[in-house]
């Protein structure tokens, strides 16, 4: 994003203009490079629009940062706008650290007829408590040169075929350790989803009841989509868990030939120069069904946020929420615009790269977390029960559902 963009987003800011009387505010989100530099670029722009208020962008690490805003909400120094994985709603929503927005500048009806459904995760009783500046799909991301040296001509489009070529691609030394790896496994980053909200559904299945109320991958669908998963280890020696220690670590180093990540994984992938990547849609079964997980980080109000500071912190979400903002985080961060009609334009939708993302948002599900962590490491646990201590995929997956609904009853009772 040039300078003369920014400067045409800051005159099209010029209905954000706020009283004469200065005030600061602070935004706070967690440490990821791209992230925090379009925001860089989105506070400078509202404060030129707005030269009576200034933003502070706070930043933490993010296994720190729920705890961090927790302890400062209770010692009366919150952030005054923040962002939020949207699967923490319930528990920021009951701990009082955010509150809704006000529906005359957010009207809920306008929120649902210009965002993306999946938005919707942030409504409690009719009221939004937070919106998000971009929404993120699962693709799968391969390797070209790998695949040019082998003779593939392109991605996998089924669940065989991906098996098929993780094969063909899977490279090991003299002593049978992995020199590059046909697919990776990485169930703390993205393939918990994969197998959730995609796998789960493809095997004939659905993970949870529609309300999210109840687990319901406890069955022969669950089974088989485990059983999929740790087979590409186990099996087919595609993988392994842990391998250069992130999924995404051994892509970036050329190690890994395909690898299942999220459209914010775009900004720090388009740095690679050592080699051709790209982007293709989730593999099908062999029906033909296709899947995929959506998901977002929302922008929200402080529940500290009084007077002229909450009247500042309504206006800078506004911005950072508008289609402005969005050209700036798709551009840096690689995120998709979270309003429709800025995403699903025939320039994105013919992207070689944003186009598979943005493909996949009418048949994607979004999973409503009530602990997203508790909840991923119950799926991390279930996997390496099978991988690490070889435990059949069938009872592991009983009690990962048992663990599971047990959260799920304790975070609603």
């Amino acid at each position: 994003m040039t300078r003369l963009h920014l400067l045409a987003g800051a005159s099209a800011l010029a209905c954000f203009a706020g009283s004469a009387q200065a005030v600061e505010i602070d935004y706070w989100q967690y440490i990821y490079d791209t992230r925090v530099e379009a925001m860089d670029q989105l506070i400078a722009a509202f404060e030129e629009a707005n030269p009576d208020i200034t933003v502070n962008q706070v930043t933490f690490p993010y296994a720190d940062y729920q705890t961090r805003i927790v302890a400062a909400n209770m010692a009366g120094q919150g952030p005054d706008v923040m962002q939020l994985f949207y699967g923490w709603a319930d528990k920021f929503i009951e701990g009082g650290l955010i509150q809704p927005l006000p529906e005359d500048v957010f009207p809920p009806e306008q929120i649902e007829e210009e965002f993306f459904p999946i938005v919707s995760a942030m409504s409690r009783d009719g009221q939004y408590y937070g919106l998000p500046t971009a929404v993120r799909s699962l693709a799968l991301f391969w390797n070209k040169d790998l695949f040019a040296e082998a003779g593939i001509e392109g991605p996998p489009e089924t669940l065989d075929e991906l098996v098929e070529i993780g094969q063909q691609l899977t490279q090991t030394n003299d002593a049978g350790n992995f020199e590059v790896v046909g697919m990776t496994l990485d169930m703390a980053g993205q393939d918990h989803q994969w197998w959730r909200e995609v796998l789960v559904r493809q095997m004939g299945g659905e993970p949870y009841s529609e309300d999210y109320s109840e687990v319901t991958y406890d069955d022969e669908a669950g089974t088989e989509a485990l059983q999929f998963y740790t087979d590409l280890a186990t099996v087919h020696g595609i993988g392994t868990p842990g391998f250069m220690d992130e999924g995404q670590a051994a892509f970036r180093a050329g190690r890994a030939a395909m690898t299942i990540d999220g459209t914010f994984r775009l900004g720090s992938f388009s740095s690679i120069e050592d080699f051709e990547w790209g982007v293709a849609e989730l593999p099908a079964n062999a029906e033909g069904v296709q899947s995929n997980y959506a998901s977002y980080f929302a922008n929200a109000i402080g529940s500290g946020a009084e007077g002229e500071e909450y009247d500042a912190a309504v206006k800078f979400l506004e911005y950072i929420s508008s289609e402005e903002a969005m050209a700036v985080w798709l551009d840096v961060v690689g995120e998709l615009p979270a309003r429709r009609a800025a995403a699903m334009t025939d320039e994105n939708m013919a992207d070689p790269i944003y186009g598979p993302f943005l493909a996949a948002l009418p048949y994607a599900h979004t999973t409503l977390f009530v602990d997203e962590a508790a909840q991923r490491q119950v799926a991390i646990d279930m996997t390496n029960r099978v991988l690490l201590e070889g435990q059949s995929p069938e009872d592991s997956i009983a009690e990962a559902a048992e663990e599971e609904q047990e959260i799920i009853d304790d975070a609603r009772d």
